[in-house]
């Protein structure tokens, strides 16, 4: 029984139901065929029957004149000869017209099954044509809808992959972070020695604003048309404020005693 239930679930999985229908029209196809061959076969046979009693009906008539131009000749016998010969004759005629009926009636019959067969035929071939039809239309709506909430398996692998693509990228954007968070901090040495102190950064910036400001005010002055003295008054705030930076960099610098 597990066998069986396992073969019919195997087969099941395996069915095409448009190859069933196409297997089931070829079948009744095939046997549409062999009805229109018989058909074919019997009508062959009441032919040959009709020929044989023509045969038969015309050898009775000339049995027939025969005896009367005997008798017309005074011979009697011959006469008798051949009236029995034409008895004889008739007794097969009427055992062919017999056989002859009969076949014209498995005839009518045999046509009569092809008619009802090829309509019945021709049905099934509309109703299996618009079942195909519905299937295939079924089964590509649930692929479509399989890809679009992602359950198939080609669309299951896409998604996997994507999400393993998405996991790998945040964990190098977080070490990425981890790495300039600790070299910040001086936790590691900057092994390409392009990495500067904090208090040594705190003096670029102050005097990378300090210059942008200076130059700021240079823009404005010519800009409304400020004379040569207020730009070397600008120039001479320049100076003396490097002056300045550079007399209290000393105070600012921290001490450190030998021991």
């Amino acid at each position: 029984m597990i066998f069986r239930a396992k073969a019919n679930k195997a087969l099941d999985r395996a069915e095409d139901p448009r190859e069933t229908l196409d297997y089931s029209y070829q079948k009744q196809l095939e046997l549409l065929q062999k009805v229109r061959r018989g058909v074919a076969d019997v009508a062959t046979s009441r032919k040959r029957l009709e020929l044989q009693l023509n045969q038969l009906q015309s050898q009775s008539g000339k049995l027939e004149d025969q005896g009367r131009k005997a008798l017309a000749l005074g011979r009697e016998d011959l006469a008798r000869e051949a009236l029995s010969r034409r008895a004889a004759l008739q007794q097969q005629v009427t055992d062919l017209e017999t056989q002859h009926a009969t076949l014209q009636g498995e005839e009518e019959k045999l046509t009569l099954a092809a008619q009802r067969l090829q309509a019945k035929v021709d049905a099934f071939r509309t109703k299996k044509e618009t079942i195909k039809a519905t299937y295939t239309a079924a089964q590509a709506q649930t692929r479509i809808g399989e890809a679009f909430s992602g359950i198939s398996e080609e669309m299951g692998d896409v998604g996997l992959a994507i999400q393993r693509a998405e996991d790998k990228t945040a964990q190098l954007q977080a070490r990425a972070g981890a790495i300039d968070e600790l070299l910040a901090s001086g936790a590691l040495d900057d092994q390409s020695g392009m990495h500067k102190d904090d208090i040594q950064a705190e003096l670029d910036r102050l005097s990378g604003g300090t210059d942008v400001e200076l130059e700021l005010q240079r823009m404005k002055a010519e800009l409304a048309g400020g004379s040569t003295s207020d730009r070397q008054a600008i120039e001479g705030g320049q100076g003396q404020g490097e002056a300045s930076s550079q007399s209290q960099q000393p105070q600012d610098t921290p001490r450190f005693d030998k021991q």
